[in-house]
């Protein structure tokens, strides 16, 4: 089935040849200049992947991101001609999977987005369900239980319970926390947490990694108010076991 995206830009030179290139993919496009048009494509059809640009005439692109996470959970991607790192990291805690700064190649945004996709395509794949696992899959699947108290990590499923609690985790979140899981005791820096959970890990920013860490504790002291993420100054974070 041909892939479906939703452009959201209101400046036609930059909207109209990114356009013809995602066309060239074999893509369909609908591209919409303001936000309520774009809520309202939304509403009456389904989309593959949204690419959204922040400066709206009538809506700010953050605002809009979060309207569409009320209802919608489809992959999205920011344009951004701000170079505000607090800003960038504001767009990727709202729930955006990537983000490119302008000026950009629309080369680059066709990546990004196959790389969303694979990457989706790989956590459906590894969160198949059981009665369909072939028999090698099943062997498999045993490996990706992590167990150790209080945590119980199914990397099949992507999710993870600490205290026996299911985390509501964003998908960065998830990533480091499974990450660190895996290696416990172990301390990584924030470049290595970065090449292993983003996908364009040279375009982040370090300062990405201690804001999500930061969100994550959050997120584990409403469950308890162990502290399992260590900070190690200088060097970056390690989970205790």
């Amino acid at each position: 089935m041909q892939k479906m995206i939703l452009l959201v830009e209101d400046e036609a030179a930059i909207a109209e040849p990114l356009q013809y290139a995602l066309k060239r993919e074999n893509w369909q496009v609908l591209w919409f200049t303001t936000a309520i048009d774009a809520l309202n494509a939304l509403a009456q059809q389904k989309f593959d992947f949204i690419i959204l640009d922040v400066g709206l005439p009538d809506m700010d692109g953050f605002e809009l991101c979060r309207k569409i996470r009320q209802h919608w959970q489809t992959p999205l991607l920011f344009l951004t001609a701000r170079n505000d790192e607090i800003e960038r990291i504001i767009g990727i805690e709202i729930g955006a999977d990537d983000y490119c700064g302008k000026p950009f190649s629309p080369r680059e945004i066709i990546s990004r987005i196959k790389a969303i996709w694979r990457r989706m395509e790989l956590t459906a794949a590894n969160g198949q369900h059981p009665d369909k696992l072939t028999q090698t899959q099943a062997t498999e699947s045993h490996e990706k239980i992590i167990e150790f108290s209080p945590w119980y990590a199914d990397l099949n499923r992507y999710q993870i319970k600490y205290h026996g609690q299911l985390l509501q985790l964003t998908r960065y979140e998830a990533g480091l926390l499974l990450f660190l899981l895996k290696h416990p005791e172990q301390v990584f820096s924030r470049i290595q947490l970065m090449q292993q959970v983003w996908e364009h890990p040279d375009h982040s920013l370090e300062r990405t990694v201690d804001t999500h860490i930061k969100s994550l504790r959050q997120k584990l002291k409403l469950v308890s108010d162990d502290e399992p993420i260590t900070t190690h100054r200088g060097l970056g974070y390690s989970l205790k076991r």
